[in-house]
């Protein structure tokens, strides 16, 4: 038996996170397991960049994102690495839009972030890389931007290793159980006992919740970036251009150039249903044409030779909030399930668990993250991921 006070099953974006977290607080007493390579991207945590931002649908979300910011800062200042770039943000829907901006505006007016109302023409005025109809109106918050996924990732794992953590990759999960007010788990035939475990397995984590009798309805897709070299690059500049989001179906996203020298644009749920060890890792064509395609219609300095194509994977509710919880039927078992745009938030919800694991509770507003919410246990849940 080997002994620890927390135990991380994943080492992703948000594992990593809870790692870091829990070996600030514990130094050694921390095991973080990973079942890849550290650093693997066959999950979904992996690349240059993540939008981070205020803007959000509900107050809730609005709130956490303030408390990601500040989370993000902690990390940066104990590292000494940059994990955040600024470049301000811009939400874009047309009239009648499938999302529309009305939540978003509503929610950022009830949390007190400013923000900026525009129409089409002042949008190309500032951002003369688009191209819009006259119908478009937009929100542009300024407190938005880049989180640096990989650096990022990399320095949580860092940090724990140097506070005393043991991080392990490469290693074959087994039985997990509670036993005597803590939980074993099994980790490459060694059975490990600990105070608590923190479940965060991305993709894998119907795999292992089954483990314990416990079944969620969740959807794995896969989905795909694309990057495209810029004619004039300059002008997509992260000084010059804003991380942006197309609020209508199918929706858009993209970024400056950063990482890559190409910009980036994705199709957010491209709904493709996959499961991860099956799913594919080609590009697929048809993406990569609705991405150029939009693109040449809206930001046609944009488009030119692809750089790369890279897919990546979803694990989405129904209603595509998180899951931030104990694990129903446990004691000592939490989970987190990302819903497919949790990066921006990996840190602190890394901390908020850690929290939930050592004192039961968080100082953070996540009643509506709960995993014994009704939607998460009908049998045929309306699936909506508008977010």
């Amino acid at each position: 038996m080997t002994d620890y006070r927390v135990a991380v099953l994943g080492l992703g974006g948000i594992g990593s996170a809870a790692a870091y977290w829990a070996s600030r607080r514990l130094g050694g007493d921390v095991l973080g397991i990973e079942q890849f390579e550290l650093g693997h991207s066959r999950g979904g945590s992996e690349d240059h960049s993540r939008i981070i931002r205020l803007s959000y649908h509900t107050p809730a979300y609005v709130e956490l994102a303030k408390a990601a910011f500040e989370a993000w800062e902690e990390v940066e200042v104990d590292s000494g690495d940059q994990l955040v770039l600024r470049t301000g943000g811009l939400d874009l829907a047309p009239a009648d839009a499938s999302i529309g901006l009305d939540d978003y505006r509503k929610s950022m007016k009830a949390a007190s972030v400013a923000f900026e109302e525009l129409d089409a023409a002042d949008v190309m005025r500032r951002w003369p890389q688009w191209r819009l109809s006259e119908d478009v109106t937009a929100l542009y918050q300024e407190r938005s931007g880049i989180a640096m996924a990989s650096r990022a990732n990399a320095t949580h794992r860092r940090l724990a290793n140097d506070n005393g953590a043991t991080l392990v990759d490469g290693a074959g999960v087994g039985a997990i159980r509670e036993v005597d007010g803590e939980v074993e788990i099994e980790v490459d035939g060694t059975a490990h006992r600990v105070g608590s475990l923190i479940v965060a397995a991305g993709a894998w984590t119907t795999d292992v919740l089954s483990r314990m009798g416990v079944e969620l309805p969740l959807e794995v897709t896969l989905e795909q970036v694309v990057y495209m070299e810029a004619g004039d690059p300059a002008s997509f500049h992260p000084s010059r251009f804003p991380i942006w989001i197309w609020m209508d179906e199918p929706s858009f996203y993209g970024f400056p150039i950063f990482g890559e020298p190409a910009v980036k644009i994705a199709w957010d749920r491209c709904e493709i249903v996959t499961d991860p060890e099956n799913r594919s890792f080609a590009p697929r064509n048809d993406v990569t044409e609705a991405v150029t395609g939009f693109a040449a219609g809206h930001l046609p300095g944009a488009v030119g030779p692809v750089r790369l194509a890279k897919t990546c994977l979803y694990t989405l509710t129904p209603d595509r909030d998180f899951v931030v919880d104990r694990v129903p039927g446990t004691d000592n078992i939490f989970t987190v399930v990302g819903a497919g745009h949790a990066f921006k938030f990996a840190s602190l919800l890394g901390r908020i668990l850690v929290d939930l694991a050592l004192d039961g509770a968080t100082t953070h507003d996540i009643t509506a993250l709960a995993a014994d919410r009704p939607i998460l246990h009908e049998k045929e849940p309306e699936r909506s991921y508008m977010v």
